[in-house]
């Protein structure tokens, strides 16, 4: 029997990365589960600030590894970015010594309150992971973030190391970041680690997709750059029709077949594992066990299967929804992986086809919302927020404005200062910001990030709102209108989740909802997309889906969504503008 590359010679370190939605973290867990049945000692961790390994393994997890109920010898752990952000703030205060004024100790904390301080504070935690903070585990394995966050999460280590070898004097926009100084060493070694192809490997994971293995293809170019050349690639969900007059299940494996025959020269050259689709949903340790083990499959398989109808309406009638406001700001949003770009791209054609103006943009770092569109249409404009490009934009303004007075020393200080990796951050939250003023006076769809960087970009507009209102409260309420107030009111931002009819996607969009009413954003509704049950099939594996499908679509319409909506899976992906006018 075949086994997992991966499990063949472990390393000690198990990176598992790639596009959101390709089973990154089912595929992680299951390999924990496997080592730590070899009588290993496992630890895994999630460095995702949406992080699901609570419902993966269906146990409570914490900032803490926890042991992991009918498996002995594994334990799991999500790095919390917000307590590792107190964690750091309160660390670098008690640095700063008794004669610092208190007027100076809170300008410390404000500049540690923003984003920024939020995804280095995690890298914090991270680095002690590779640092040996964790020592009694046999194999650590990270669950990674979304391709985008984790790029920029795997790049720290360089950035960071060569602005303290830069920087003397003693802060940045993190403060006095005595306390990053202090740990070159373990920046250091953890480098070192990530590069050593016998402490770390990196399992590539894709779907056989088009947009997946392009992707993936694009992350493996960027670890190579990063000296992190050890790779395995694992394509995922891989289907076979067993029915060869099913429409469906024929269309499935042709694209499936089609996408890995363009698979560029990088990807084929790397180790390959290709994981079978599967009739039931991946999660619980016995649905992990049953993963790479096939012997364990039928004992969970479902044989239930339904031809009753889905009743809910489909994208047309969302869009029908939303031309009625005549302007307005969409923000398209979910897991990675659920077709957020393809529905937000559908969306802004199908009111451009209704006779609006549209600008049509990403946050996204891996969009590829162009791609989808693929041609032009009348009143239709589209772009993205490239952060390398508003990074530029944000320096070059700077040293323009504080910049422009000051002598050769203090430009050069300034210059050192705006190298923080955290420049990026801020510079895209200015570029967003723009993009929600223009909804005002036109339809602006949105095609965000990945759960997680959404969530980190709306935290830094809520940190922008209360930097904005306690500076100008003072001169009376009305004056000014920030960011969070436009998402907060209905009347400019419909926000539009997205989700698979399956149990993972529905949970993390349910988490990212309740975050959103925090901020007191209220979500619009809801599309359930590349559902088979409205597709319609006989082949037996996709039939066994069936029944986990329609147990999550009546969840997010008699429970999660105040309006939903549904979208069938189709033969050919909807690329270019006539497809999509035909989806919307």
């Amino acid at each position: 029997m075949h086994q997992f590359l991966a499990l063949t010679a472990p390393t000690p370190y198990l990176f598992f990365t790639g596009k959101g939605g390709v089973g990154k973290t089912s595929l992680a867990c299951a390999t924990a589960v496997a080592l730590a049945d070899r009588g290993l000692r496992v630890l895994i961790v999630s460095t995702d600030p949406a992080s699901n390994l609570d419902e993966m393994l269906e146990t409570t997890l914490s900032d803490r590894p926890t042991p992991v109920p009918n498996v002995t010898g594994l334990s799991a752990m999500n790095i919390d970015p917000e307590a590792a952000a107190e964690a750091y703030r309160s660390r670098v205060l008690e640095q700063l010594g008794p004669e610092i004024t208190t007027d100076e100790r809170s300008t410390v904390r404000e500049q540690l309150s923003g984003a920024c301080t939020t995804e280095i504070a995690a890298f914090d935690e991270f680095v002690g992971l590779l640092d040996g903070d964790m020592t009694g585990f046999d194999h650590i394995i990270f669950d990674t973030a979304p391709t985008g966050h984790t790029l920029r999460l795997l790049s720290l280590p360089k950035a960071w190391s060569g602005f303290l070898e830069d920087n003397d004097r003693g802060a940045s926009c993190l403060g006095p970041h005595s306390g990053l100084k202090m740990q070159e060493d373990r920046f250091r070694k953890a480098l070192q680690a990530l590069g050593d192809s016998k402490q770390t490997t990196i399992i590539l994971v894709t779907r056989a997709d088009r947009g997946a293995v392009r992707e993936a293809a694009r992350t493996s170019g960027e670890l190579d750059g990063l000296n992190l050349s050890n790779q395995l690639l694992v394509v995922n969900g891989r289907f076979h029709a067993a029915d060869p007059t099913d429409v469906v299940a024929v269309a499935l494996e042709r694209d499936q077949d089609e996408a890995l025959a363009a698979m560029p020269a990088s990807l084929t050259k790397l180790p390959r594992d290709e994981i079978p689709l599967l009739g039931f949903d991946i999660v619980g340790v016995t649905a992990l066990r049953a993963l790479l083990l096939p012997s364990n499959q039928p004992s969970i398989v479902s044989t239930e299967s339904s031809t009753e109808p889905v009743d809910l309406p489909g994208l047309d009638r969302l869009v029908d929804d939303i031309a009625q406001g005549k302007r307005g700001l969409i923000m398209v949003m979910g897991k990675g992986g659920v077709g957020k770009t393809t529905l937000a791209a559908a969306i802004a054609v199908g009111l451009a086809k209704r006779g609006h103006a549209v600008h049509l943009s990403t946050t996204d770092p891996a969009a590829h919302v162009s791609f989808v569109v693929d041609g032009v249409m009348p009143g239709l404009t589209v772009d993205r927020i490239d952060p390398r490009v508003e990074t530029e934009r944000y320096v070059a303004k700077i040293m323009s404005s504080r910049g422009r007075d000051l002598d050769a020393q203090g430009k050069a200080l300034l210059l050192e200062d705006l190298a923080s990796p955290c420049t990026e951050e801020v510079a895209v939250f200015h570029a967003f910001s723009h993009v929600v003023a223009e909804a005002r006076s036109a339809f602006v769809v949105l095609d965000t990030a990945p759960t997680g960087h959404t969530l980190l970009l709306l935290d830094a507009t809520g940190a922008y709102h209360r930097q904005m209102t306690s500076q100008l409260v003072p001169s009376g309420p009305g004056r000014i209108v920030t960011p969070l107030m436009r998402l907060q009111d209905p009347t400019h931002t419909k926000v539009i989740l997205v989700t698979l009819p399956e149990t993972t996607p529905v949970s993390e969009a349910a988490s990212l909802q309740d975050d959103l009413r925090r901020a007191g954003v209220e979500p619009y509704g809801w599309v359930i997309n590349k559902s088979l049950t409205v597709a319609g099939t006989r082949d037996p594996l996709l039939r066994l889906r069936l029944a986990a499908e329609r147990t999550q679509i009546a969840r997010v319409q008699n429970g999660l969504a105040r309006r939903a909506f549904i979208v069938g899976w189709r033969s050919k992906p909807p690329v270019g503008v006539e497809e999509l006018r035909a989806l919307s």
